[in-house]
Order: structure tokens, then C-alpha cells, then sequence
């Protein structure tokens, strides 16, 4: 044995501001001779460093054994005992069973089970050894300490997670296999999330199938009411989907206290087409139009995901789905989206609806009239309006592949445009040259409010000579006030030209096709379709987002 120098006392004293002692060193080297011969001369194995690690900690996190065994010897003589020493901690709570566990270190983690190092001593972060074993995937040693009795059920970490839902979370099947056996399957955290719903948020699909198989609960609700199919589709994890279905898990369960929100719903928000396609054929079809549901083709056009629309259409969604004004603020999904649009050119979202018929209400009508200009001719592709006299009649003799507007559809518009007369030159041109029978638009109210060229535009598409006295007596007051100027013709009896092509604009409307088809001179063609009639010019700004939408009703049909 090494003699100390006559005179020197033992130091119990050395510790280093900003590095270890020297036996911590060597132990961290796992120099064994070294560490024994400090030892023996009388340095100290409870120094300690800026972080609090003593030699023990530095042995045990190096995942030096013989080094370890040193240390201990050497400790059993220590004013703090043998066992209070092997369980001392670090500035952040680690004893060297938590660090050689981390670390992955078995043989040192047996041998300071041995010297009865707690195998529950919770860090400051509230870690334990059996969770940092299984955070850093260390599978023998996860079953050593269970073996060896530790807690397997305690909470860790702020978010209350147990072992069960770190081996989710980092994807170690083989460890979770070792504790399914005997952890609690519907462990929770503070949100309520079990290890189901994580493996599932995460699409961790072999660690799903262990805890399945295990006879966890695949229909699990955590705080907010969603379940793991939910999660899964809307994290995309298409594999963890389908297990999840084939397990029993229900497509129906309401997700959301705040409306029934379904797994669908979300996989149609997040754009998850195949996941869509797969709980289209099993979740029920009352969520389409179900007065208390939310169709998923509102949260598909929330977020503008033109293929989940699409694909909701293409099996038999409702374009005009159920009225959520109170749930979500629209009536339809066709007001959502160019609701959504704001300041925008309309998306391809609103054609979609379009295209597959979605009604056409006074709200639409008030974004495609005042607000946004480009809309009105936007619906115009897609439909067509048709003769008063022929509205309950098929016009098949007409090549027109488009839908025409209802009857309903068609008094919205006009309430809605003789509520608007104020932007009359942006949508008067458009609704005359599409064949909407101007007589309709012979009311007091839009000759009495219709500026002088937009009111000139109009008489130019009837037989102003044959006006009634009400209407007539509204225009001359207008003209003795100046604030109509009348074109020249008005003055006279319409011209037999004039009388033939209101006619012709009757029976066949403007289509340019039927026109070209007359036995008429080429150069009548223009004629007939009015194109001598200039339009009104337009408001300096057709863009109308400010307008306050106090809409006054109007029985017009």
C-alpha cells in the first residue's frame, strides 16, 4: 500500500471550479490502477464539480465497471455511509444509476443495483433510471430493472408521461414489447393521451400493433375529444389508419366538443386523399347533410384543398351541404370559399362547386354582383339563365350544356341586383348579354336609381314605347331633374330593325352560335347580339370588399 508524505494530512478537500478532481478523472479515463492510487493517498471520491459529479457519477456515466468498484470500496468508510454515497446526486438530481443507465452502461447498472443504488430516484425533471433507459432505447436494461421491481407506472417529465409513452413516442417496439406486459395500456398524461393515441399521432405502426394486440383501447378519447383514428388521419399516416379500422376503431365517434368533427373531417382539411377515400366508404353519410353535422367539404374548402373537394364531389357529397351559418358563419360550402377568397381572384374551389351545381343564393349573388365582378361571369359559365316562359320546360332544343338557374336561384339574383343598382354598370351588361330577360329589371326602383348611362344601357334592350305610365312618369321626373339623359331614339317609336332583333333576342337569346346560323347578311349578326349598344363605363373601382352587406329583400318574380 502507498505511504502518504510525513507530515501531509489526507484532503478531503480538492474540488475544481470548472473542471473534476483528479480521481473523477481517472475514473472517467477508466484508469482502475490510477483511481486506486489516488484513492490511497488520500483524494477524495465525494469531490464534487461545477455540475455536481463526483468520481462516482463520472465511473458510472463512462460505463467503467472496475472503476466503479473502487469507488464504492472506497466509499464504505465515508462519513455519508455506503449507500447514502452510491446514491448521491448530481447538481440536476442524476444518481449514477440514472447515468449509467442513460448511457446505456448494464454491467455498471448491476453493480450499483448491488450496492443498492435506488432504482427509483427520480430526477429534477422528474426522469427516473427505467425511463431514461427506455428514452435512449437500452432494452436489457429496461428488462433488468424491471426485473429488478421498478416502478413502471410512475409519471416523468412535465407532460406526465410513463415509460409506456416514451417507448411510443421514440418507436422502441422491442422495448414496448417488455412493457405491455406489465405497464398500464391506458396510461395518461395531462392532455389524457394514452400510448394508443401517441403510437398513433406519430405513425409509430409497430408500436400501435403491440398495444393493440395487447388489448389497449383503440377508441381512447384524450382532453378534446379526439381518438386515434382521428389523430392518425390527420397526421397522414395511412398504415395506422387502416389498423386502426381493422381493430374496431369508429369512424362516427364525435372528435370535438364544439361540433361533430370526424376523423374524415380531418384528413379532408389536411388534404390526405387516399386516408379521405378510405373513411369516405365507412363513415356515415348523415355528416353530409345531417341538420346537427358539419359536411367535410366545409373544412376541405376552408383550407382550400381543391383535391379533397374534388374527390368529395366525385362520390356524391352535396355541393350545398347542410347550412352551418351558426357553427361556422356560412350557409353553404360555396359561400365559405368565395368567402375565403377575400381580395383574391376566385379559386378553383369555387368553380368545383359550381361545376357540380351548388345553389346559387342572395349571399352568393351579393359577392358576384357588388363585391366581386369576376364571379358573376365565373357562374355564368356553369349556368345559364333561362326564359321566364320557358322555366318549366326543358330548352333542349338549345345546344346548352349548363344548368339553368332555378326559379328561386333567379329571384335571388334580382332582389339582389335591384338591391345593388348603385354598381349597375359592372353587372348590368353581363346579365343582358348572358339573355336575362331585361323586362325584369323594369322597376321603379332601378329607374329611379340607375345612373343615366347604365338606365340608357337597359332601355336599349326593350320597346321603351311600351313602358307603363308608372315607369314612364319616373323617367320624365328624372329627366325634368337632369339626372337623365336620354339618347335620341328614345324620342321616337323603336325603329322595325330594333322590334325584329328584340324578337329574335326572345326566341334564340344571344347565343353567338344560333345567331351566326341566321339567313342573314354577316354583318347583321353583330346587330342582333346588340353589340352597337355601348355599355355603361364602369365604376373607377369594380372591387367592392367594403360594401356593408344590409340587404333589403325584394319580391321581384
Amino acid at each position: 500500500m502507498d505511504q502518504m508524505p510525513t507530515g501531509k494530512a489526507m484532503d478531503f478537500t480538492e474540488c475544481y471550479g470548472d473542471t473534476v478532481s483528479s480521481v473523477a478523472a481517472a475514473a472517467r479515463s477508466g484508469c482502475r490502477e490510477r483511481v486506486r492510487k489516488l484513492i490511497r493517498k488520500g483524494l477524495s471520491v465525494d469531490s464534487r464539480d461545477n455540475r455536481g459529479w463526483n468520481a462516482l457519477h463520472e465511473a458510472a456515466a463512462a460505463g467503467h465497471k472496475e472503476c466503479v468498484q473502487e469507488i464504492l470500496s472506497a466509499a464504505a468508510g465515508s462519513s455519508h455511509g455506503h449507500r447514502g454515497y452510491v446514491n448521491s446526486l448530481t447538481h440536476e438530481g442524476e444518481s449514477a444509476l440514472y447515468l449509467a443507465a442513460r448511457q446505456g452502461n448494464l454491467p455498471v447498472v448491476r453493480t450499483l443495483l448491488k450496492a443498492h443504488g435506488n432504482i427509483n430516484q427520480p430526477t429534477n425533471d422528474l426522469s427516473c433510471p427505467l425511463f431514461a433507459a427506455v428514452d435512449a432505447g437500452h432494452k436489457g436494461i429496461v428488462e433488468l430493472l424491471v426485473r429488478k421491481g421498478a416502478e413502471v407506472n410512475g409519471t416523468h417529465t412535465a407532460s406526465c408521461w410513463s415509460c409506456l409513452h416514451q417507448a411510443v413516442y421514440k418507436g422502441h417496439s422491442d422495448i414496448l414489447r417488455t412493457l405491455v406486459g406489465v405497464c398500464h395500456l391506458e396510461a395518461l398524461d395531462d392532455h389524457k393521451i394514452t400510448p394508443v393515441f401517441l403510437a398513433s399521432q406519430y405513425g409509430q405502426q409497430q408500436c400501435l400493433e403491440i398495444l393493440i394486440d395487447a388489448g389497449a383501447n383503440v377508441n381512447a378519447q384524450v382532453e378534446d375529444l379526439a381518438t386515434p383514428l382521428f389523430i392518425a388521419a390527420q397526421e397522414g399516416y395511412e398504415v395506422c389508419v387502416e389498423l386502426l379500422l381493422e381493430r374496431g376503431a369508429d369512424p362516427n365517434l364525435p372528435c370535438s366538443s364544439d361540433w361533430p368533427q370526424l376523423p374524415i373531417h380531418a384528413a379532408a382539411q389536411l388534404g390526405h386523399i387516399s386516408i379521405l377515400k378510405r373513411l369516405i366508404a365507412v363513415t356515415d353519410r348523415a355528416c353530409d347533410r345531417g341538420e346537427a353535422m358539419v359536411s367535410p367539404l366545409y373544412v376541405a374548402v376552408d383550407q382550400n384543398r381543391l383535391w379533397s373537394v374534388e374527390l368529395l364531389l366525385q362520390e356524391g357529397y352535396s355541393p350545398d351541404a347542410q347550412d352551418c351559418s351558426l357553427k361556422l358563419g356560412h350557409h353553404s360550402p360555396l359561400a365559405m370559399s368565395i368567402a375565403c377568397d377575400d381580395d383574391q381572384p376566385c379559386s378553383e374551389t369555387v368553380k368545383l362547386l359550381l361545376a357540380a351545381g351548388a345553389t346559387l343564393t342572395e349571399a352568393v349573388w351579393m359577392f358576384a354582383l357588388p363585391i366581386k365582378p369576376e364571379l358573376l361571369p365565373l357562374i355564368l359559365q356553369h349556368r345559364r339563365i333561362p326564359k321566364i316562359q320557358n322555366m318549366s320546360r326543358s330548352l333542349s332544343s338549345i345546344p346548352d350544356q349548363r344548368r339553368a338557374l332555378s326559379r328561386t336561384e333567379l329571384r335571388a339574383l334580382l332582389c339582389v341586383a335591384l338591391d345593388y343598382v348603385k354598381f349597375a354598370s359592372c353587372w348590368l351588361p353581363v346579365l343582358l348579354q348572358a339573355d336575362l330577360e331585361p323586362s325584369l329589371l323594369l322597376q321603379p326602383i332601378m329607374l329611379e336609381k340607375a345612373d343615366s348611362e347604365v338606365l340608357n344601357y337597359l332601355l336599349a334592350f326593350v320597346n321603351w314605347s311600351t313602358l307603363s305610365q308608372d315607369l314612364r312618369n319616373i323617367l320624365l321626373r328624372r329627366l325634368d331633374e337632369k339626372t337623365w339623359t336620354p339618347l335620341a331614339c328614345f324620342d321616337c317609336v323603336p325603329s322595325l330593325f330594333h322590334l325584329c332583333r328584340l324578337k329574335i333576342r326572345d326566341v334564340l337569346g344571344g347565343h353567338p352560335t344560333l345567331i351566326q346560323q341566321l339567313p342573314v347578311p354577316t354583318r347583321l349578326h353583330g346587330y342582333l347580339r346588340f353589340s352597337d349598344v355601348p355599355p355603361p363605363p364602369p365604376l373607377p373601382d369594380q372591387r367592392h370588399s367594403d360594401i356593408v352587406h344590409i340587404h333589403i329583400h325584394r319580391h321581384v318574380l
